[in-house]
This record gives structure tokens, sequence and C-alpha cells, in this order.
């Protein structure tokens, strides 16, 4: 993989990242019941996945 794709692949995987820590914030303060448990689910699946992609972009 060429550098420039590198770069691309590691910014998807950092806002993935990102994406996650604001869900699970959004969940813990704003959301009650099922919502926050489903907001949660979705927040560790992008985590799971931003992870996985920074990984392929360092390897």
């Amino acid at each position: 993989m060429d550098p420039m794709t590198k770069m691309w692949v590691s910014f998807v995987g950092i806002g993935l990242m990102a994406i996650a820590a604001v869900l699970v914030t959004f969940a813990r303060y704003k959301l009650k019941g099922v919502f926050r448990f489903i907001v949660s689910a979705v927040a560790f699946v992008t985590l799971l996945i931003g992870g996985v992609i920074g990984f392929i972009s360092v390897a």
C-alpha cells in the first residue's frame, strides 16, 4: 500500500474511533433504557472497526 493510501486509511480509522467516543458520551448522558444499549453497541462495533482499520494502516 502506498503511503498516501495508508494516510487516508488511518484517517478513516481515527474518524471511526472519534465517532465511537461521541456516541458513547451521547448514550451515557442523554439516553436511557434500550436506546442507550443500542447506541453503545453501535459505538462498540464502530470502535472495533476503527481499530482494525488503524491496524491495517500500520501493517
